[in-house]
């Protein structure tokens, strides 16, 4: 699913609204507007109308991002002073629009607070392959726990967790503080499930 993301442009009066609509179809005056506008070529932004105020919707922040400075360079061109508002993104949930930053996932407090949010549990037939992988994966940027052929790999994200699980022919679950909180005490219990002799 994508987000919806907005920019809002207060202009001082009705008639700047319809000018800058004129100049942001077809005839862009300013080299830096058309030079972004190239930049956005493809994409299909809508624009929108509520009397003085001009709405820009995108798909991303960065898109919304470029649109506004497209509009500003049109403006700065026109001689236009005008508010634009920060990149506002649409809450579903809430159905409102608001310029607050997205707020942390549980992921990204857990991989702040210094613990992979999901790992990778992996089972090798011998004490070398794990070892081996170990180094291959810790060449590879992961944060790696390995007891004798058992390895338990890191990542920041499900997403990340089922692909190197893939790969690995691994299972992937969530990880982080909670889970070993929440762990049965004992020294075989980080690797249960992963069969074994």
């Amino acid at each position: 699913m994508t987000d919806d993301w907005r920019i809002r442009v207060e202009l001082p009066e009705e008639q700047h609204a319809e000018t800058l609509l004129g100049r942001l179809g077809l005839d862009l005056g300013s080299d830096e507007a058309k030079r972004l506008a190239a930049e956005l070529e493809g994409r299909r932004l809508a624009v929108s109308r509520d009397g003085n105020e001009l709405f820009v919707y995108a798909s991303s922040p960065a898109e919304a991002e470029r649109a506004r400075g497209i509009v500003e360079a049109e403006l700065a061109e026109e001689g236009i002073e005008a508010r634009t508002s920060a990149v506002e993104r649409w809450l579903e949930d809430e159905e409102r629009w608001t310029g607050e930053p997205p707020s942390e996932t549980w992921e990204e407090e857990e991989v702040e607070r210094g613990y992979a949010p999901w790992e990778v549990r992996v089972e090798r037939k011998s004490n070398g392959e794990a070892r081996k992988l170990a180094d291959q994966l810790e060449a590879e940027g992961y944060d790696v726990v390995r007891r004798f052929r058992y390895l338990i790999v890191g990542t920041a994200s499900e997403e990340e967790a089922r692909e190197l699980a893939a790969r690995l022919h691994g299972e992937a679950e969530a990880g982080g503080e909670v889970v070993w909180e929440g762990m049965p005490q004992g020294p075989f219990a980080v690797f249960r499930g992963l069969g074994g002799t």
